[in-house]
């Protein structure tokens, strides 16, 4: 079972929201905050990140969207609002196209239907399976935040990054390699926001654009001065987005 947080009063809508890649559920703080008054919201972990246990890899996609459903399934929830953001993001593409029944609104953030070369993810899987996720760490969350980001924030990430357990983080950097969701996109019923950061390097603007031409009906905003983690550098704008999007009639 994924190690998640719930909060918000039973009976209450669900928003679950998934994380990105080398983070854990702290990286929705601000979302949490906000939401937790109208909504119940499920915060969860993936696979060797937070408190959630690490089955030797590979992974792929589908074994992280069937975690999610797994968890859903043991907090007897039958239709969520989902928001993912880059990881969390591909999961939820997975679960509104292979689940369309449990997902009631997708947001999707800082993310991408396929995410090339596969060589470059089991590269870093690689290296962290021998090396450590110190190995990594710089040039990952140098992707993370735009320049002048608050330098303790950026600190306070990069030592949560080197808690993830080295093989739930290659395993699912294996997921992202062999991921390509564009052939499902066209079932996604949900309605759909997408968010991209317009200094994203990870995952730029250009790769929502494909989100949003494959899912019928998407929205797609683009935001300033926001890099890869949206939901900490641009908290406001993001918590804004996904309560209009959650809450609307």
């Amino acid at each position: 079972m994924l190690a998640h947080e719930v909060s918000g009063p039973a009976g209450a809508p669900v928003v679950v929201l998934g994380g990105s890649l080398g983070t854990t559920g702290a990286m929705w703080a601000p979302q949490v905050a906000a939401l937790r008054d109208e909504c119940q919201v499920v915060v969860f972990d993936h696979r060797g990140h937070g408190g959630s246990a690490s089955p030797p890899g590979p992974y792929a996609i589908e074994d992280l969207g069937k975690d999610v459903l797994a968890l859903l399934d043991h907090l007897g929830v039958d239709r969520v609002r989902y928001a993912g953001l880059s990881l969390g993001g591909m999961v939820g593409m997975w679960l509104a196209a292979h689940a369309p029944e449990r997902v009631d609104r997708l947001a999707l953030l800082c993310t991408a239907a396929h995410l090339p070369p596969a060589s470059g993810w089991r590269q870093r899987a690689a290296t962290v399976r021998t090396a450590g996720m110190g190995a990594v760490v710089d040039a990952v969350v140098a992707r993370w935040f735009t320049p002048g980001f608050p330098p303790e924030v950026v600190a306070e990430f990069a030592a949560a990054f080197l808690t993830i357990d080295p093989e739930g983080y290659a395993g699912c950097c294996e997921a992202i390699a062999g991921m390509d969701l564009r052939p499902v996109l066209g079932s996604v019923a949900a309605p759909t926001l997408v968010v991209a950061g317009a200094d994203d390097p990870a995952t730029p603007p250009r790769l929502a654009e494909t989100i949003v031409e494959g899912v019928r009906g998407a929205e797609l905003v683009v935001l300033p001065d926001a890099a890869h983690l949206a939901s900490v550098e641009r908290s406001g704008a993001v918590t804004a987005l996904l309560h209009r999007h959650f809450t609307a009639a």
